[in-house]
């Protein structure tokens, strides 16, 4: 890890509103309610209560309710991307983040509505605006998913509109 990524001494626990402050991310696709133990540059704790409210529901299954595994894979992503932009001091940019690259990823048990999901996420390296991470959802102490991935912090900020389409 780089000096640039320690150099902010974080508060070990963010609310959704200050979740939301890191995230260009809204509902119905937040998939975040808070933020926890964090070490700048390293590593997060993210939170998640799943309701039988949240639209995928309707259709996954419904009789027989299970948090799609995708979406897992993406409060991951998110729980990492909040520790980035909060490590950098990114706060309120919006900046945009792209998936580079999922790998390893494996579902051990299904998830379903009422589940608190704790999503330790750890910084497996940096380099420039690529991040690479190790994510872990548990309901209980029992795994339901795991990963590794990739994603690159990009310049340009939701704040100031949508990225340019290319063509």
């Amino acid at each position: 890890m780089n000096d640039e990524a320690k150099h902010i001494s974080p508060p070990t626990l963010l609310d959704v509103e200050q979740v939301k402050r890191l995230l260009p991310h809204r509902a119905p696709f937040l998939m975040i309610d808070k933020l926890s133990d964090i070490v700048s540059g390293e590593s997060a704790v993210g939170w998640k209560a799943v309701s039988i409210t949240e639209p995928h529901f309707a259709g996954h299954f419904p009789e027989y309710a299970v948090m799609p595994g995708v979406l897992i894979v993406e409060a991951m992503a998110q729980a990492a991307g909040a520790l980035v932009v909060h490590t950098l001091g990114l706060q309120d940019q919006r900046r945009v983040v792209y998936f580079m690259t999922i790998d390893k990823a494996r579902f051990r048990r299904p998830v379903h509505p009422g589940s608190l999901l704790r999503i330790p996420v750890r910084v497996l390296r940096n380099r420039g605006p690529v991040w690479r991470f190790e994510g872990k959802a548990f309901v209980g102490e029992e795994l339901c998913a795991q990963a590794e991935y990739s994603a690159m912090l990009t310049e340009h900020s939701l704040a100031s509109g949508p990225p340019p389409m290319p063509g």
